[in-house]
């Protein structure tokens, strides 16, 4: 049973949080976004969902429908496993190794992106797909290092564990650490600056073009869902210090770190694809090698 509410709760934050970006962009841009439906256009969401799932679904021609179709599922399956994994203060399961299931679970992400990209049939989807790929593989090494520095400093890989009995706080004692991980999270989830598996300027969509209706809505919705997600992650191995001083801390900061992708989408414009594979494999895979390396270091000597 708790499952099946965290998973309604995730499904209900990801519908509202499209809500609050849209805002944020808004006024972001001087302008007061939605608020035509009903108070302050609180229920755009459900109109959203509305549109998009009673709208006919069409197919390519060209394309595989079979996996046309499963690319979006898996996107969405694979993140609600992930919010199978949110500790709870009266959590109905114990899952000792959360963690590496979580870095299990977003690796194997890549291959609805590319499942999407492929099924189209479409020379701009299959492009996006493939630069998607490339991004998210670049980034997931780097990531799981940079992960690795705080279950170092937490020393357990069990979410519930660290939410409840961890009381260090990485953000001040390793900021440049917390930085490299929300850079790479943005990378990891497709967002601005590094969207570049949807660039809508040189790839008309990227790999989701030929999605249309519900199962557009599935992709949108699993993206989502995985920004949430990221940022529950952060504020848990980055902010547990802070959380014990507060009766909802955990939903505090992980809308604090939620609506810093909005910002960063409202400030900063496309980044070259040349110098995000050059961000990852010439800086960012150094630096959290070195940091790791030192962190065990001090973990050994002292």
């Amino acid at each position: 049973m708790s499952l099946l509410i965290s998973l309604i709760m995730a499904l209900m934050a990801m519908a509202f949080f499209t809500l609050l970006e849209r805002k944020y962009l808004g006024y972001s841009q001087l302008r007061k976004g939605p608020n035509k439906v009903m108070f302050l256009g609180l229920p755009q969401p459900m109109a959203d969902a509305m549109k998009l799932f009673l709208k006919e679904q069409n197919f390519p021609v060209s394309s595989n429908k079979l996996y046309f179709v499963c690319g979006p599922m898996l996107s969405l399956v694979l993140a609600l496993f992930l919010w199978s994994l949110f500790p709870s203060n009266n959590p109905g399961w114990w899952f000792k190794y959360s963690v590496l299931f979580f870095l299990c679970v977003s690796s194997v992400n890549v291959y609805s992106v590319l499942l999407s990209g492929w099924s189209s049939n479409s020379k701009y989807a299959l492009l996006g797909s493939l630069r998607g790929v490339a991004q998210t593989i670049s980034y997931e090494i780097s990531m799981a290092l940079i992960l690795l520095i705080g279950l170092v400093v937490k020393m357990s890989m069990d979410m519930s564990k660290i939410s409840l009995v961890s009381y260090s706080m990485i953000l001040f004692m390793l900021f440049p650490v917390v930085v490299m991980w929300f850079v790479t999270n943005l990378a990891e989830t497709n967002r601005t600056p590094f969207d570049f598996a949807e660039g809508e300027s040189e790839l008309v969509s990227g790999f989701n073009i030929e999605y249309g209706s519900s199962l557009f809505a599935l992709i949108f919705m699993a993206e989502y869902c995985n920004i949430l997600f990221m940022s529950l992650v952060t504020s848990l191995v980055f902010m547990t210090c802070l959380l014990k001083f507060l009766s909802i801390g955990m939903i505090v900061f992980t809308m604090l770190f939620s609506s810093l992708f909005i910002w960063v989408r409202a400030t900063y414009p496309r980044m070259r694809y040349d110098l995000l594979m050059s961000l990852t494999w010439m800086m960012f895979l150094p630096l959290s090698i070195g940091v790791f390396t030192m962190i065990k270091l001090i973990f050994i000597l002292f």
